[in-house]
């Protein structure tokens, strides 16, 4: 039994440390871009907030505000009150990093406004994920002391946690479609140059990266936890 119980210790460790040196990385990578393409600045140098408010007007959806919101890399869509939050330097700022941002929050309000199935898909995830990430630790933690005695326990918290995966792998789609119409629009409206486009693409494929290695960290910790269950019941 300790050999089995090694072993999944062994791969999970390994797969922890591969991950969150990616994650690492790719995060060192986004913040070097960004602050290099805050740089470069817009056609017409036109703001963030200026971004947001164009996309919105073009796209027809217009019960959607744009407003500033404190913080570094705070920048996101919020459903319920429909606003684009932008943090000050992406609201204010006059540059392809700013813009791509910008114009990526506007791609899920427009997912919003056309019902979007992944965003929707993911909405309705949000009150269950909500629930099973207040518990899930807990529930795993007493089920791996208790797994002779309450089997099935351990189980309870392995569905929780593979609905906070499902709901990881939710994410993706619904971010990478809104970098897709983020860029298409920039560059039909003449946002970004022949020159600065790229810039922007490359940004917002470095925040979706972001989005893919938080997904397979949490598909590698589910099945490592499969791999106890398995393990300590036989």
């Amino acid at each position: 039994m300790e050999e089995v119980n090694a072993n999944p210790n062994m791969i999970y460790w390994v797969i922890f440390l591969a991950t969150a040196v990616l994650s690492w990385a790719v995060g060192n990578a986004l913040k070097r871009k960004f602050k290099e393409y805050s740089q470069i600045p817009t056609t017409n140098q036109i703001s963030g907030k200026e971004v947001a408010e164009k996309f919105l007007r073009d796209s027809d959806v217009p019960d959607v505000c744009v407003v500033c919101t404190a913080g570094s890399l705070t920048d996101h869509y919020n459903p319920a009150t429909k606003t684009i939050n932008l943090s000050k330097d992406v609201y204010y700022g006059t540059n392809v990093a700013a813009a791509a941002v910008a114009a990526h929050e506007c791609g899920h309000a427009i997912q919003h406004a056309q019902a979007y199935y992944w965003l929707s898909f993911r909405s309705k995830l949000v009150p269950v994920v909500s629930f099973a990430s207040q518990w899930v630790m807990w529930v795993l933690l007493a089920g791996m002391l208790l797994i002779k005695a309450f089997p099935n326990l351990m189980l309870i918290g392995i569905i929780l946690f593979a609905l906070i995966t499902l709901f990881s792998f939710v994410t993706l789609p619904v971010e990478i479609n809104a970098s897709k119409r983020a860029l298409v629009w920039l560059n039909s409206s003449n946002i970004t140059s022949a020159e600065s486009h790229p810039k922007a693409e490359h940004a917002l494929r470095l925040a979706a990266y972001t989005y893919v290695i938080a997904a397979l960290s949490s598909l590698a910790t589910l099945l490592y936890y499969i791999m106890i269950f398995m393990g300590r019941r036989n």
